[in-house]
């Protein structure tokens, strides 16, 4: 059985490996290595501040806890902690790869963040799923108490799984590979299909010529939104996991070190792409942001067109009096 110290001797040596990756982008790419740090703050900067609006607007704005605002709740948690782990990762670079705390740090809040945010997005859309497609059947399953079980069950998934990987990536160096392949084909490419399919399902539904019109506009908010999590997908999360696929059948892969790098930023990039989907969960982000980035008017409430109907129909009346006081003047004045 493996001791505490060869444990800690396999960490020290398996972080190193990882860290000799950011020493090789700092010594041999110095211009991509300044440009990913600019790129990392960046993300910083306005994934913090989305994600922040959109943790306010869910949690103080939406009054009506649905299971998507709960799933979309958990998943503005999971980017607002990519990018309070982004620090750990600037210092990385920082340092070349001489932090090795920084080092493991960054890996393991990067799995976990990495695999919830896969998660979520892909309950949002089994979520848009059943509420478009599977009403009836899914009715007693849509509720907060079901979608609550499912988040914890996704956190702890993501912990487990990724501190077993790291335990067994610092005991047995050589397996590591082999759990990477593993991790790529069950939390990424199976939700992937899933996502595929479900939207092609609900854009078969939305042909149907016999849907009401409001129908109709349910199913196609629900193609956009599931469309979105498709790009994202594809420009955040498939560049790593292929290049985890090309490096288990290629280990001697070129520019392995460039490669590495761009691709774990391009994951990191969808912390700020995931407020689009929020867009598409509730009509108050899109509102907040707005007033957010420019000083517009507060939107009208029932109440404000109430009173506006009110009054236009008073200012209709006393518009209408004021005609016939001047066609009875005018009339007197002929006789």
């Amino acid at each position: 059985m493996p001791t505490a110290t060869t444990t800690a001797s396999g960490m020290e040596a398996y972080l190193q490996r990882l860290a000799h990756l950011d020493e090789g982008l700092y010594n041999d790419f110095y211009g991509f290595w300044i440009t990913l740090m600019i790129i990392n703050s960046l993300i910083f900067l306005v994934g913090m501040v989305l994600n922040t609006v959109a943790l306010y607007v869910f949690c103080f704005r939406t009054k009506q806890k649905t299971t998507s605002v709960i799933y979309t709740i958990n998943l503005a948690v999971t980017d607002l902690l990519v990018n309070l782990s982004l620090p750990t990762r600037i210092l990385l670079y920082y340092s070349g790869g001489a932090c090795l705390t920084c080092s493991y740090l960054h890996i393991f809040s990067y799995f976990v963040n990495m695999y919830c945010s896969i998660l979520f997005l892909t309950c949002i859309c089994v979520d848009r799923y059943l509420a478009i497609v599977q009403v009836e059947a899914s009715r007693r399953w849509r509720n907060s108490s079901v979608a609550k079980c499912v988040c914890v069950s996704v956190w702890l998934f993501a912990i487990v799984v990724t501190y077993s990987f790291l335990s067994t990536a610092f005991q047995h160096t050589g397996c590591c590979i082999s759990k990477l392949l593993f991790l790529t084909i069950t939390e990424f490419f199976l939700p992937l299909i899933i996502i595929v399919v479900f939207t092609l399902r609900i854009m078969w539904a939305l042909a149907d010529r016999r849907l009401m019109q409001q129908s109709r506009e349910r199913r196609r908010r629900a193609v956009q939104l599931l469309t979105t999590v498709l790009i994202i997908f594809t420009v955040c999360f498939t560049p790593f996991h292929i290049r985890q696929v090309v490096v288990y059948f290629y280990p001697e892969m070129p520019h392995h070190v460039i490669v590495y790098h761009l691709t774990v930023t391009l994951s990191s990039l969808n912390s700020c792409m995931d407020p689009v989907v929020y867009c598409f969960v509730t009509n108050n982000f899109q509102a907040t942001m707005r007033n957010f980035f420019r000083r517009a008017e507060p939107e009208q409430t029932s109440g404000d067109i109430v009173s506006m109907q009110h009054s236009s129909k008073a200012s209709g009346a006393t518009a209408n009096a004021v005609t016939n006081n001047v066609i009875m003047m005018t009339k007197s004045h002929t006789v």
